[in-house]
């Protein structure tokens, strides 16, 4: 049996996968958290098998948390979930730790493989994410200046992109004003750009943002 904790701020997404597993014989979901505070309070009472882990997730994003989730519980199997293109986040996420990534337009057929091949013990990624990740490494274009940046400026980026306030970001990732302003002067100058508005242009023409 793959006892599964689903983590993603949600409800909607939570309710439809509980949907998708629960008639799955081999597959139980032992709980379901909206938040970074609550899943790492979840994993200290409640064993589990695999970690469904939303990447953008408030507080501390999926992918920010996993290097301590890797340290406190190194037996949880992570497969992150998205909503953006798998190339966007996949290699950040599995650089960092995940064992998977699958998005959240995937078919409800392609989850629970995904599922049973990380509870397994295997890796998971799509094919159509093979297939990018051997064109990335084929080749480096000026589309891709998001791949300089860290993973806490790629999460400033997103936000950015999105078109948050710099003292609304502050407030969500529980940062300063003036470390976000560093943080996008950081991310302007690697991106080879000026203005903000340069920054949220290239975040949606290249799907980076919900």
């Amino acid at each position: 049996m793959i006892h599964i904790i689903i983590a993603d701020d949600h409800q909607l997404i939570r309710e439809g996968l509980r949907k998708v597993l629960r008639d799955e014989s081999d597959m139980k979901i032992v709980a379901d958290v909206s938040n970074t505070h609550d899943l790492l309070e979840q994993l200290r009472k409640e064993s589990a098998d695999v970690l469904v882990l939303d990447v953008n997730m408030p507080g501390r994003s999926g992918i920010d948390v996993l290097a301590d989730l890797k340290r406190e519980f190194p037996s949880v199997k992570i497969l992150m979930l998205s909503m953006h293109p798998e190339d966007a986040l996949a290699v950040r996420a599995l650089k960092s730790g995940a064992h998977g990534y699958i998005t959240k337009n995937s078919p409800p057929e392609e989850m629970i493989n995904a599922i049973r091949k990380v509870g397994g013990g295997r890796r998971y990624i799509s094919e159509t994410l093979a297939d990018k990740l051997a064109d990335n490494v084929q080749s480096k274009t000026s589309q891709e200046l998001h791949h300089t940046l860290s993973d806490r400026e790629f999460e400033v980026f997103q936000l950015l992109g999105a078109g948050v306030t710099v003292s609304e970001i502050a407030v969500r990732l529980s940062l300063s004003v003036p470390t976000v302003s560093t943080y996008r002067a950081r991310i302007l100058e690697k991106m080879k750009m000026e203005t903000t508005a340069e920054l949220i242009h290239y975040a949606v023409k290249n799907n980076l943002v919900e």
